[in-house]
C-alpha cells in the first residue's frame, strides 16, 4: 500500500478516535442520523396521510384534539393528524436544508477559491461583492428575496442557497491565500503543473475540513432560515407541511392547544442543536482551529 495512503488513513482514524471520545458529537450524530432515518422512512412511520382532514380529528366544538391512541401527538386545527405532518415536515425542512446549503457550500467554494489563488483584480471584485451582501441582514435579504419571488420550496432553496454562501468564502479565500505560497504549491507550479490541477490535487484537499466544519454548523443556521421564511407565509407553503408554517398555525392556539407549537418547536430545537454539537465535534476531531489536518 503506498506511503501517502497510509498516512491518510492513519489520520482518518486519529480523526474519529477524538470525534468519538467527545460525548457532545456522538450525540449530536445519533440525532442527526435519527432526523435522516425519519425522512428516509417518513411514508412508513406515519399512521396517517400528513394532509388529509379527518372528520374524527376534533372536537364537538371544532377544537384540535389532544394527543390521543389515534393521534399521537393530537391534530391541528384542521383536524390533521399531528405526529404524521411531523414526519413529513422533519423530511421537508431538512431537505430543503440540505440543498440550500449544498448551494450555498458549492457557490463559497468557487468564489473563495478564484480570489484566494489568483488574487488580484479577481480577488477585489469577488470580497468587494461579498462585503457589500455582508452589510445587508442575510434573514431580511433572505426574506425579501422570497416575497418578490414566488413562494415555494423551489425558491426557498435557490434564495437560502444565494445569501449563505457569504462567510464561507471569506473563510476560503483566507486559507487559498496562505495554501498557495506553500513550498509544495509553488514546486508544483515550478514543474509545470497547471492551475486548475494545482487547485484540485494540491489546493483544495488541505481546506476541506474547514469547508466541512462550517457547512456543518452553517446548516443549523439554514434549518432556522427555512422555519423563519415558512413562520411569516413566504417559505414552505401549506398544505406541505413544515416545521415553521406548523409552529405558525399553531401559534393562535397556543394557550388552548400549546402541543401545535411545542412538538415541531422540540423537533426544530434537537436538528439545530445536532448539528451544532456534530459541527463542534468535527472541529475538535479534525484540529481545524490549528490547522493540523486528520484528513
Amino acid at each position: 500500500m503506498p506511503r501517502q495512503q497510509l498516512k491518510t488513513r492513519s489520520a482518518s482514524a486519529a480523526a474519529w478516535r477524538r470525534f468519538r471520545r467527545q460525548p457532545g458529537a456522538v450525540a449530536g450524530l445519533l440525532i442527526t442520523a435519527l432526523l435522516i432515518a425519519i425522512c428516509i422512512f417518513a411514508p412508513w412511520l406515519a399512521p396517517h396521510d400528513p394532509v388529509t382532514q379527518y372528520p374524527n380529528g376534533l372536537s364537538e366544538l371544532g377544537a384540535p384534539l389532544p394527543p390521543t391512541h389515534t393521534f399521537w401527538f393530537g391534530t391541528d386545527a384542521l383536524g390533521r393528524d399531528l405526529y404524521s405532518r411531523l414526519i413529513f415536515g422533519t423530511r421537508t425542512s431538512l431537505l430543503v436544508a440540505v440543498l440550500s446549503n449544498l448551494i450555498a457550500t458549492s457557490i463559497a467554494l468557487v468564489l473563495g477559491t478564484l480570489a484566494g489563488y489568483f488574487g488580484g483584480l479577481t480577488d477585489t471584485l469577488i470580497m468587494r461583492l461579498t462585503d457589500v451582501l455582508i452589510s445587508f441582514p442575510v434573514l431580511l435579504l433572505a426574506a425579501f428575496l422570497a416575497a418578490v419571488l414566488r413562494p415555494g420550496i423551489g425558491v426557498i432553496i435557490g434564495v437560502i442557497g444565494g445569501v449563505g454562501w457569504f462567510y464561507l468564502a471569506r473563510v476560503i479565500r483566507a486559507e487559498l491565500l496562505s495554501v498557495r505560497r506553500r513550498e509544495y504549491v509553488e514546486a508544483a507550479r515550478a514543474l509545470g503543473a497547471s492551475d486548475a490541477r494545482i487547485i484540485f490535487r494540491h489546493a483544495l484537499p488541505q481546506i476541506l475540513g474547514q469547508v466541512m466544519v462550517y457547512s456543518t454548523l452553517n446548516f443549523s443556521t439554514t434549518v432556522l432560515f427555512v422555519a423563519a421564511l415558512s413562520y411569516v407565509g413566504i417559505g414552505v407553503q401549506p398544505p406541505t407541511p413544515d416545521w415553521g408554517n406548523m409552529i405558525a398555525d399553531g401559534s393562535q392556539y397556543l394557550t388552548v392547544s400549546p402541543w401545535l407549537v411545542i412538538f415541531p418547536g422540540i423537533f426544530l430545537g434537537l436538528s439545530v442543536l445536532s448539528f451544532n454539537l456534530l459541527g463542534d465535534g468535527l472541529r475538535d476531531a479534525l484540529d481545524v482551529k490549528s490547522g493540523k489536518k486528520a484528513i
